[in-house]
């Protein structure tokens, strides 16, 4: 099992980083042709999905859709002030599983990987564990 954590930076409170460009690289540096890649963010405010990466319109529009979903005026009891960040981690999850083929990674056409920040801007880890097919 190839092992790789990568680091991403975000810049704005709430925001959909494209992390596409840094599992591939850690797919190739594996060698794993045919298998699977499991990512994970070990954050309780940061979550991973999978979505169109085509146009960046998608990104803003998910950002603005959860905003009006998850009110951040309500009377949350966590002291932090963070609890919207939470619960839009927990809708979205921590985790990911793409199947790999041919050296590549199945996803979709318009598919990309998105960090999704919830509580920035921060310096967040995402781990990458790539295994060969059983």
């Amino acid at each position: 099992m190839h092992k790789d954590t990568f680091s991403v930076s975000t810049s704005s409170y709430m925001e959909l980083v494209d992390i596409t460009p840094q599992v591939r690289a850690a797919l190739q540096e594996s060698g794993v042709t045919k298998g699977v890649c499991y990512l994970f963010n070990p954050h309780t405010t940061a979550a991973l999905t999978i979505n169109e990466g085509a146009d960046p319109a998608v990104r803003s529009d998910i950002v603005m859709a959860l905003e009006e979903m998850i009110p951040f005026k309500l009377h949350f009891r966590h002291a932090e002030g963070n609890s919207p960040s939470h619960v839009l981690a927990s809708l979205f999850g921590a985790s990911e599983t793409i199947f790999v083929e041919q050296g590549r990674l199945l996803l979709g056409t318009w598919q990309k990987i998105y960090f999704c920040e919830f509580d920035g801007p921060r310096t967040r880890k995402v781990h990458v564990r790539i295994g060969t097919a059983l």
